[in-house]
């Protein structure tokens, strides 16, 4: 299983088509929403709403319920993806505060050693952010801008899209054909 979360930072439509490619290769998923996530949905997505971002994942888990099975050590999953992190999500995870289920569930990957992708979005970067980054890169989390490769020649926005989340399959070690890979 994988957990996708996705919180209040621009860029929530790589989170929903996380969800659609990983449900395109049968993998199982659990989705956590942080509240500030759901206004940005709002604001971001013309066609897709929150009970759309909901039903493409095989688990929904509430970012406000630390009594939620995926918040335990004890429970297994695969790896998390937080897609996209909010730089308030990236201090509490670098931190170990864990005061929600999203930041739970890293700080989880993270003292059982499982796979953390962060895909932080902000630009520019202020040193603590970096700093921030750096602390749970040291601690095994990948971290993973949403950085577009353009030897992928890519034509759209959905072409970028595809380019970050396959970079992130590939991170999760998921074979993928999203992007055209360099040759």
């Amino acid at each position: 299983m994988i957990i996708v979360a996705i919180t209040g930072a621009s860029g929530v439509i790589l989170g929903v088509r996380l969800l659609q490619a990983l449900k395109d290769l049968d993998i199982q998923t659990g989705l956590l929403i942080s509240d500030a996530a759901k206004t940005i949905i709002e604001y971001e997505l013309y066609d897709v709403n929150l009970e759309d971002i909901v039903s493409l994942a095989d688990n929904y888990y509430e970012n406000d319920d630390l009594t939620a099975s995926v918040n335990s050590g004890s429970f297994k999953f695969d790896g998390a993806v937080i897609i996209p992190c909010s730089m308030k999500t990236l201090s509490a995870i670098a931190n170990a505060y864990a005061s929600n289920s999203i930041t739970r569930v890293a700080d989880v990957a993270l003292k059982e050693r499982r796979r953390l992708i962060i895909v932080p979005r902000e630009t520019p970067l202020r040193t603590t952010h970096i700093e921030n980054m750096l602390k749970i890169s040291k601690e095994g989390g990948i971290i993973l801008p949403p950085i577009v490769g353009y030897y992928s020649k890519p034509k759209t926005c959905k072409d970028m899209e595809e380019f970050i989340v396959g970079k992130v399959l590939d991170s999760l070690d998921i074979d993928n054909d999203l992007y055209k890979r360099w040759k």
